[in-house]
């Protein structure tokens, strides 16, 4: 099973760029891109921030973008987004019974779990009694393996800042799915707009880029500023089957030149590799 890990779009309203950038114009990109090379993939994730500052504009401006996904799409909040409008633009989007945008899917590979993290007023990641209670009855009601997604990361990832704004109540969303940590094949999440993985627990996860801005390795204890950058935008494809998940990061609007690592028909390839130039690229 293939499918495609997107986040942290942070799409604006109106002919206007954030931080330098144009997050509308590189979701157009992500999304050709995607039906270009990954057509076969199950479904596409959005895990959260889908736009900047949450308002309808920008949603409409998302959504011109993302309706051209030729496959099925999961949409999920992250900090950066307001449920009312997002539900305004995405009225079908599955919620669960209290109103939290979380759902599951069934997938040949196992349950997927997408979890709502958000918490209006603030950017920290919260998981409410009442959403523990939902995602406790998925754990119970199925078997199986388990692919979890959320937008707020549980733990802390060195970055002093952005550990600030973590998933505050980790030790009791901890205490949920303990019990069946051993069916949790991979944690997929957002927020941090670094690609990162690791191992929390016993639990592989990965967190992938953004699309607008980046946020800059500082692991300087007690930072309290986001250091950012806008290093290239890049789209996780995630490759699943009954003994491995693998993830790929795809810079997918990288201009550095492409070419075959041998050379063309059986000739020498120490000549071939020492002879090539690339004109016109600036090789850092």
């Amino acid at each position: 099973m293939k499918f495609i890990h997107l986040t942290d779009t942070h799409v604006i309203g109106g002919d206007r760029t954030l931080y330098g950038g144009d997050p509308a114009q590189r979701l157009g990109l992500a999304v050709d891109s995607i039906n270009r090379e990954h057509s076969d993939a199950a479904f596409t994730v959005v895990t959260g921030d889908l736009t900047h500052w949450g308002d309808a504009d920008a949603y409409a401006a998302f959504e011109a973008q993302i309706s051209r996904l030729a496959m099925p799409l999961v949409l999920m909040v992250g900090n950066h987004d307001v449920t009312e409008a997002f539900s305004a633009t995405f009225p079908d989007a599955p919620r669960d019974e209290a109103g939290f945008v979380q759902s599951t899917r069934q997938t040949p590979q196992g349950t997927c779990l997408f979890l709502d993290t958000h918490q209006p007023g603030t950017h920290a990641g919260h998981y409410c009694a009442t959403r523990r209670a939902w995602l406790a009855r998925q754990l119970n009601q199925t078997s199986g393996p388990l692919l979890m997604f959320m937008h707020h990361p549980p733990f802390a990832t060195g970055i002093a800042a952005m550990d600030a704004i973590m998933m505050q109540d980790h030790a009791v969303f901890w205490d949920v799915i303990e019990p069946h940590k051993h069916r949790i094949r991979h944690l997929f999440f957002g927020h941090v707009h670094r690609a990162m993985w690791g191992n929390w627990r016993g639990i592989s996860w990965s967190c992938m880029r953004g699309l607008n801005h980046q946020v800059a390795l500082d692991l300087t204890p007690g930072m309290t500023s986001i250091p950012g950058d806008l290093g290239a935008p890049a789209y996780g494809v995630a490759l699943v089957d009954e003994d491995c998940v693998t993830v790929h990061l795809h810079e997918f609007a990288s201009t550095a030149p492409r070419f075959t690592l041998d050379a063309p028909d059986g000739g020498d390839s120490a000549a071939y590799a020492l002879s090539m130039q690339h004109d016109g690229y600036a090789f850092p």
